[in-house]
């Protein structure tokens, strides 16, 4: 008989690491203020770079809509207001906004030219991205059309989605460039400053995990709505139907 106290022991170490990994990364966007200064303390101007690639994967790839964008975002424009004489608000803005557009223009090549089966890759063999999540970004390109790529830039997952789902449905470029950039303008350079001059309030500075909760709520409440509306019309479409 085969033992499977070699397969049980390799699931709960794949679970473990998981597990590991994303209470690594909450802790990441919870205190992402304190991980950006110890950056910025020990690399310098590297933190440029490294804004940066956050931004471009989080938009560009995919299979990783867990990244902090809108927090990450607020959080350097308030250290930007602290460190002025070491991160520069409009260097940052430039970058990110480059960052940005262009990361979703990758999604939106990714979508268009290699489809639905990117989908099946796995990250610590867990996929980041299932079917609701599609299911929910085409609701929003069903009721908003192209200005999805607006509207999704401040809607977590949604935002890293949609312009792959865009791509899929093979969305003209010329449209989804025009509302990639105007999309990409309004979310950097609205929370960059935001946290810049937002950032300088002793309440939020000294809070800013709480500012954090509050970010992710808003950014989510266009999901809520559009659950809470959904059940309620398929409530009463069943109220209506003779017993």
């Amino acid at each position: 008989m085969i033992s499977r106290k070699p397969l049980l022991t390799s699931i709960f170490a794949r679970l473990k690491i998981n597990r590991l990994v994303m209470m690594e990364l909450f802790d990441f966007i919870m205190h992402i203020d304190d991980h950006l200064r110890v950056i910025l303390s020990d690399y310098g101007n590297w933190i440029y770079l490294i804004l940066f690639a956050i931004i471009f994967v989080e938009t560009g790839i995919v299979i990783m809509p867990f990244l902090p964008g809108d927090s990450l975002l607020f959080a350097a424009g308030m250290l930007a207001a602290q460190y002025p004489e070491s991160l520069n608000i409009w260097i940052v803005i430039v970058l990110l906004l480059i960052a940005g557009i262009s990361g979703d223009a990758v999604n939106y090549a990714i979508g268009r030219y290699f489809g639905m089966k990117v989908l099946n890759i796995k990250i610590f063999g867990k996929s980041f991205v299932k079917q609701e999540h599609l299911d929910k970004t085409q609701s929003f390109y069903d009721k908003y059309g192209p200005a999805t790529i607006i509207i999704a830039r401040f809607v977590p997952i949604v935002r890293t989605l949609a312009p792959f789902v865009g791509g899929v449905g093979k969305m003209r470029y010329t449209t989804f460039a025009t509302y990639n950039v105007a999309g990409a303008f309004l979310w950097v350079v609205g929370l960059s400053l935001a946290g810049y001059y937002l950032g300088r309030i002793p309440a939020i500075r000294d809070n800013f995990s709480k500012v954090v909760l509050l970010i992710v709520f808003l950014s989510v409440l266009p999901i809520i709505f559009s659950m809470l509306k959904g059940w309620y019309a398929g409530r009463k479409k069943t109220s209506g139907q003779p017993g």
